[in-house]
């Protein structure tokens, strides 16, 4: 088992499974449904969409872009 601490968008990912009862697999898929739109615009997908707060919609789109873009 590893001690290292998560970090960077991954740390939000316990507590915004917990909140919208999806796994972050889910978010991941929804996002690929604007993949075309700038950060932002997919930001405001899901906070108008579903709901999600800025914070935790701000982290699953930061990790989609760092790694779909790869």
């Amino acid at each position: 088992m590893s001690d290292e601490k998560v970090t960077g968008p991954a740390s939000y990912f316990p507590s915004i499974e917990k909140k919208y009862g999806q796994p972050i697999a889910h978010w991941m898929s929804e996002l690929d449904k604007v993949a075309d739109r700038k950060h932002m615009e997919q930001v405001a997908y899901l906070k108008d969409t579903f709901g999600i707060g800025h914070g935790h919609a701000n982290a699953l789109v930061g990790w989609f872009r760092q790694h779909r873009e790869s």
